[in-house]
């Protein structure tokens, strides 16, 4: 297969469908100093077996998202890889994270007024991909005048970031896993209609069980993939 792209955590391959990609999972993982963390944008370990972990999660996610009617790019997958529609991101790609409980970056930014574990009530943040300047915050003002989505694509994405993970938490929390937030990403396909892209798994999220932090993103991958759905 020709590879198209080569990301941090997923490569990207052409397929004989014009229509659709394969995604190829890699054991790299977000952190840094060595430490697991879902906020950084950068790879900071390499897990071995984390790749195709990941790969069964977003599987068993979108497929579990596809079933409550939620629109993703998932065609299928087989045990090594991921098949995927053609997207269009917004600008160089926009990550979307919804938050139920204030941790990670909200308290290193916000920790003068927030506490650890504070309820957030679901609150959308949205923030431009860009490593070099550590992925800035962009509200809707901002993503508006420099063109890259309307004012009603910036409402869409919020409301459906609010929908899918509200569906998603509520399921987590039936299997007593407690999630505190998530990272998503959004494009276009080929007739313009907003659909949720990327992964959704371990590696992209905060949870907890029983008041501890599921540090170990192979523990939450395991978890996840036990529950009943």
């Amino acid at each position: 297969m020709e590879k198209l792209y080569s990301g941090k955590t997923k490569d990207v391959y052409a397929t004989q469908d014009p229509n659709v990609v394969r995604l190829v999972f890699k054991d790299d993982v977000t952190g840094k100093d060595g430490v697991f963390d879902p906020g950084e944008n950068q790879v900071g370990l390499t897990i071995e077996g984390a790749g195709l972990l990941n790969l069964a999660v977003t599987r068993k996610i979108f497929t579990f998202l596809s079933e409550a009617g939620i629109y993703t790019h998932f065609v299928g997958a087989d045990e090594n890889s991921m098949t995927v529609r053609k997207a269009t991101p917004f600008g160089n790609g926009l990550e979307v994270v919804v938050r139920y409980r204030a941790t990670g970056s909200f308290i290193r930014r916000f920790g003068q007024y927030a506490k650890e574990g504070q309820r957030l009530h679901g609150i959308v943040e949205i923030t431009l991909k860009d490593d070099d300047r550590n992925d800035p915050p962009a509200t809707k003002e901002i993503l508006e005048i420099l063109g890259l989505l309307t004012t009603g694509e910036y409402e869409g994405i919020v409301s459906f970031a609010k929908k899918i993970c509200d569906v998603l938490r509520f399921v987590m929390l039936d299997n007593g896993i407690d999630l505190y937030d998530v990272k998503l990403e959004f494009g276009r396909d080929k007739d313009g209609e907003l659909m949720l892209i990327d992964e959704v798994s371990a590696g992209c999220m905060r949870a907890y069980k029983n008041g501890e932090h599921i540090q170990d993103p192979m523990e939450l991958s395991k978890l996840i993939l036990e529950m009943d759905v």
